[in-house]
């Protein structure tokens, strides 16, 4: 949302018009009006812009009209102009809430500065709230919380992968979310009503996995008093998530092969093989297909796993969804611990779009709720956070501006490259090399 309007309100026929010519010449989209009840017929809640009123009008003055726009939004800055016999009024008027007050005569400059700055306010406030509907708007119909081109291909490849019920390897980094594309690929799944069990593989210790996979019989080993079902006996008519299945010792590996070939187990302390049905899906930090991340991990394991592999980008791949993310985990936080909610600030969102969040969205959701309990970063994190080398806090910075470009002009090719001053080749390059899909600001 481009929001670059401004609503001048001034029964004075020259003023009005040379004040317009001003504003439109420093670039505002300015929308005039005689009189306050006209301005108030055009404005509404979601105005992109502020308004600038003259104090003394007839029927309706400026403080009235002020006061008014307050009761429909008060997040809506509004800038009064004042005579030099009004400056008292017009500071009364600022701690009832309007954003500034400009006394006559003024220089165009003094009026043209505290408009951008009211339209920056006005920014922040619009997005806040956009970014609160999104987030209850997620909250309700998008487990996998993201409005980018590549979540809306990853949602559309889980509901397929769903219903062909084949065995998955999930790839991504860590805190990217790969549990809930496992929930998701088993709540959208004809196994929904089977139990879907989760494994870490690299929480257990040797000893202990190939019996929380395969189960026992009492006495099967020294403390088996009484018999157990294994993880994937008791995932059978569902789906067992195995996660972080590089870290899994190689002899469970062997036996975890003939499982999924077999579809058959034997727990331990008995010959008996047992049939199950059951999804394995498996998830990894490390390529599994590049011998060299590979390391320990069986080929001809991760061949039968490889049936179909999701991948999951990381945070800083869909930085667009960066701030729908976080509004929707403050959000959360803030009603868990019971806090005001957090706002989003020019600093807060600075902060959040430079940032690489290495920690994926678990990191993001950590910090949401550090924000949310009003705890600053630490010096040595915030730090850690702006180490960037010259080139690519100026790729960083490149990029946020295309896509600010993009977002002020609805994705419209020709005004975003004028607004940039390149080529439109040059335009394109720059969009695949900062993997930037215009579409997505087409409204």
């Amino acid at each position: 949302m481009s929001v670059n309007h401004v609503v001048f309100v001034d029964d004075d026929d020259d003023l009005r018009r040379a004040n317009s010519q001003t504003l439109e010449l420093a670039g505002f989209t300015v929308i005039p009006f005689a009189d306050a009840m006209s301005a108030l017929q055009h404005l509404s809640p979601d105005f992109a812009g502020v308004v600038v009123t003259d104090v003394r009008m007839p029927h309706v003055d400026g403080l009235e009209f002020a006061r008014r726009l307050r009761e429909m939004d008060d997040g809506l800055p509004v800038l009064l102009i004042t005579g030099h016999g009004d400056i008292e009024m017009a500071v009364s008027a600022i701690h009832e809430g309007a954003y500034d007050f400009i006394a006559k005569p003024y220089p165009a400059e003094r009026l043209v500065q505290s408009i951008r700055r009211a339209l920056d306010k006005r920014a922040l406030v619009l997005e806040n709230r956009q970014l609160r509907l999104a987030a209850e708007s997620s909250e309700e119909s998008l487990p996998l919380i993201g409005q980018t081109p590549v979540m809306e291909n990853l949602r559309k490849t889980l509901r397929q992968v769903a219903n062909a019920d084949v065995d998955v390897l999930i790839a991504g980094e860590t805190g990217t979310g790969k549990e809930v594309v496992a929930g998701l690929l088993h709540q959208w799944s004809r196994r929904k009503e089977g139990n879907f069990v989760a494994l870490n593989c690299g929480a257990l210790p040797e000893t202990v996995i190939e019996s929380e996979l395969f189960g026992h019989e009492a006495g099967a080993f020294t403390g088996a008093q009484k018999k157990r079902i294994g993880r994937i006996e008791y995932a059978s008519g569902g789906t067992l998530f195995l996660d972080e299945i590089e870290s899994m010792p190689l002899s469970t590996q062997v036996k975890l092969l003939r499982v999924l070939e077999t579809r058959e187990i034997a727990p331990l302390g008995t010959n008996e093989q047992r049939a199950v049905d059951l999804r394995v899906v498996a998830a990894a930090k490390v390529d599994l297909g590049s011998p060299e991340q590979r390391s320990s991990f069986r080929e001809d394991l991760y061949y039968r796993l490889n049936v179909v592999t999701i991948s999951i980008p990381p945070l800083r791949e869909r930085r667009d969804d960066i701030l729908l993310l976080f509004a929707h985990f403050a959000r959360r936080a803030s009603a868990r611990f019971g806090t005001e909610p957090v706002e989003l600030t020019a600093t807060l969102r600075a902060r959040l779009l430079e940032h690489d969040w290495p920690g994926n969205v678990r990191e993001l959701a950590h910090f949401a709720e550090r924000t949310a309990l009003g705890i600053k970063e630490s010096e040595p994190a915030r730090e850690r956070s702006l180490e960037a080398s010259l080139p690519q806090a100026m790729e960083r910075f490149e990029a946020k501006l295309i896509r600010d470009a993009l977002e002020a002009h609805d994705g419209d090719v020709r005004s975003t490259i004028e607004a940039l001053g390149i080529p439109r080749k040059t335009f394109y390059d720059k969009l695949q090399r900062h993997n930037i899909d215009r579409s997505a600001y087409v409204k």
